[in-house]
């Protein structure tokens, strides 16, 4: 018998230690529909998938796509809720609309967006950003804080050991190009992730990724700020 779908399974937060969820909200390659109820085959023909068509929207508001909406804006909806996006166009029109729901009701929930682009490009961010204060957009050569947009600008190491952390996050000017935030790269992004477990980073050259001999205090940028 295959796993299937029960909406109830994601209602809550009851997990064993160290388990976590992934919730694919326009479905995931391995589900299929059988006699109307979802089940994960992993065969081939198994494509049970939200596509980019006219049929999108309303797809979302069927099982199980509308179960997992609904764990998402309740989710939140809790007190000191951190939603980190990565790698999100913010251009599904409904998932902005749970996001600026959300932040509109709950002002102590919060959303962090790392985006890959220059600030310029990341429109749709920007824009709900600007409305919202508690969103945050992270862009390669800006961000926009408490609905404010600016340009990213590296101040003074505060330490002899503050160029090696702030190399996690920043690719350094050089002859051709801007100095730049680099989180927005889902490989840079995983780097940083691994490297916060590290009790000490080293960069080997400018400009080159740093390397870790084996936790690290990561610190907030913000813009027109010291990075």
């Amino acid at each position: 018998m295959f796993p299937f779908f029960d909406a109830a399974s994601v209602s809550s937060d009851d997990l064993p230690p160290r388990w976590s969820r992934l919730w694919t909200l326009h479905g995931s390659l391995g589900w299929a529909i059988s006699k109307g109820i979802v089940v994960r085959s992993g065969g081939r023909e198994a494509t049970e998938l939200i596509y980019p068509d006219h049929l999108k929207y309303e797809r979302v508001t069927r099982l199980p796509y509308s179960a997992l909406f609904e764990r998402l804006r309740k989710f939140l909806m809790t007190p000191d809720t951190l939603l980190l996006c990565s790698g999100f166009s913010f251009r599904d029109s409904h998932i902005c609309a749970i996001l600026d729901e959300a932040l509109a009701a709950n002002s102590h929930a919060a959303i962090l967006a790392i985006q890959y682009g220059p600030l310029e490009s990341e429109s749709e961010a920007r824009q709900l950003a600007s409305t919202r204060p508690n969103m945050s957009v992270y862009a390669r050569d800006g961000a926009v804080i408490s609905g404010i947009p600016g340009s990213w600008r590296c101040g003074e190491a505060p330490s002899e050991y503050w160029e090696d952390i702030r190399s996690t996050f920043w690719r350094p000017h050089t002859d051709d190009t801007l100095g730049e935030f680099v989180l927005g790269d889902f490989a840079e992004f995983c780097r940083f992730l691994a490297l916060t477990r590290a009790q000490q980073v080293t960069s080997t050259e400018s400009g080159s990724p740093p390397t870790t001999e084996a936790s690290l205090n990561v610190v907030d940028s913000r813009p027109d700020a010291e990075a």
